[in-house]
């Protein structure tokens, strides 16, 4: 279930000006296993869990944006404000 959130999240997860717009959960799951630049890390770990507890009901849509936007930053992915 694609818990969709309050603002998207626009960054620069294939390189450099090439932006993609990530607006829920399930999004977020996939571009963290599909396209994250790093394979393990503590806030990475820590997202894709929040996005599971999210779309098993039992955490907020804006939870799991939050951790992605941490696992984000922790892998040096610009993110466009």
């Amino acid at each position: 279930m694609a818990e969709n959130w309050e603002k998207p999240v626009t960054l620069a997860l294939e390189g450099p000006e090439k932006y993609t717009t990530i607006s829920n959960t399930t999004e977020a799951s996939w571009a963290m296993i599909e396209d994250w630049p790093l394979e393990d890390s503590a806030l990475l770990t820590r997202a894709l869990d929040t996005c599971a507890a999210v779309i098993e009901g039992k955490q907020s849509a804006e939870a799991a944006r939050q951790a992605f936007i941490d696992a984000a930053r922790e892998a040096g992915i610009l993110i466009k404000e």
